[in-house]
């Protein structure tokens, strides 16, 4: 950044032309994801910039680790023009998620005043976008405890529906239903940011890192291949970059390295994996996706080990109406 500070990914305003803008002071930003495409924003122009193919490949390469176009982050951030518009921004709605996501959009300024609110000091911060099972519920337990923290603020990506993808509602239904259930009183803050995901890896998990100290988290849980996609990133990359790539005390917030977690039949609870180096892949209660998704369209529920009952119930609800 301009006044020496490490920012891991570059936010850009990039058009393929400038004719419609040639000589303004003062632009509206449109909003591409609202129906009439509303204004979004105001940016006073402070500067207009042809951005060359080779800092394109040196920006890509330095944010995606790779230039392949195969990689969906490449592509997307290559299919952007090549003229920088740059200068301030007065931010005027949100776009649909305060409309679409009324009980669990807030911005960071709204996360830190909760946290205010709730006299708590020591804050763990985890993302998701899917619903989360026994392993995810665990994890955020283990974080918990390892740092004592007075709660944990369960950070929710939101954004248009891909294929696939579970609706906002019932993963919030069954994420707040597990959080009732089985999580100590104020010690669960359910939220959400809207955000598309970069599949950026280690880069993507110092931005998420960012976004987390921001809302005022003191920790922040970085697993197992966090913001990969492919092969393109090592297991553990996107914990090292902290150690690799971050100068010190660039951050303020502290990561929690986790493994993959999961229901030990040995020990009769959720470990991660690499606390469990005796254990081979059938001592763990381990279900695919696929699996996961096909036994409850089927109105079967996965086994208590890998999923609350009560979360199983909401989301065979949902796969259920998908066979109708």
């Amino acid at each position: 950044m301009s006044d020496g500070s490490f920012f891991p990914v570059p936010v850009l305003c990039m058009l393929e032309s400038v004719d419609d803008i040639k000589g303004a002071k003062r632009i509206a930003l449109r909003d591409p994801n609202v129906e009439g495409k509303p204004v979004l924003a105001v940016m006073d122009v402070n500067a207009i910039e042809t951005v060359s193919e080779e800092q394109m490949e040196i920006m890509t390469e330095k944010v995606y680790g790779t230039t392949d176009s195969a990689h969906p982050g490449v592509d997307a951030f290559n299919s952007q023009g090549r003229l920088a518009v740059s200068g301030p921004i007065q931010v005027l709605n949100f776009s649909y998620f305060q409309t679409d996501f009324p009980d669990t959009f807030r911005t960071a300024v709204e996360i830190r005043n909760e946290i205010v609110e709730r006299g708590w000091n020591t804050v763990v911060a985890f993302q998701t976008r899917n619903p989360m099972h026994r392993a995810h519920e665990e994890l955020c337990k283990m974080a918990m405890d390892a740092v004592d923290a007075d709660g944990v603020i369960i950070h929710m990506l939101l954004g248009k529906l891909k294929s696939g993808d579970i609706p906002g509602t019932v993963r919030d239904g069954a994420i707040r239903k597990m959080a009732e259930l089985y999580f100590p009183p104020n010690t669960v803050s359910i939220t959400g940011y809207g955000f598309d995901m970069l599949y950026a890896g280690p880069r993507e998990a110092v931005l998420h890192a960012y976004f987390r100290q921001n809302m005022g988290a003191t920790h922040f849980i970085i697993g197992r291949d966090h913001a990969g996609v492919g092969d393109y990133y090592g297991a553990f990359d996107a914990q090292t970059v902290f150690e690799t790539d971050v100068p010190e005390g660039s951050l303020q917030i502290e990561m929690f390295n986790a493994d993959h977690t999961a229901y030990s039949k040995k020990l009769n609870r959720v470990v991660m994996m690499r606390d469990a180096p005796d254990h081979s892949k059938d001592d763990f209660v381990l279900l695919s996706g696929t699996k996961v998704r096909e036994m409850l369209g089927q109105g079967l529920a996965p086994p208590p080990e890998f999923s609350r009952p009560e979360v199983a119930e909401i989301l065979m609800n949902y796969y259920q109406t998908l066979n109708k």
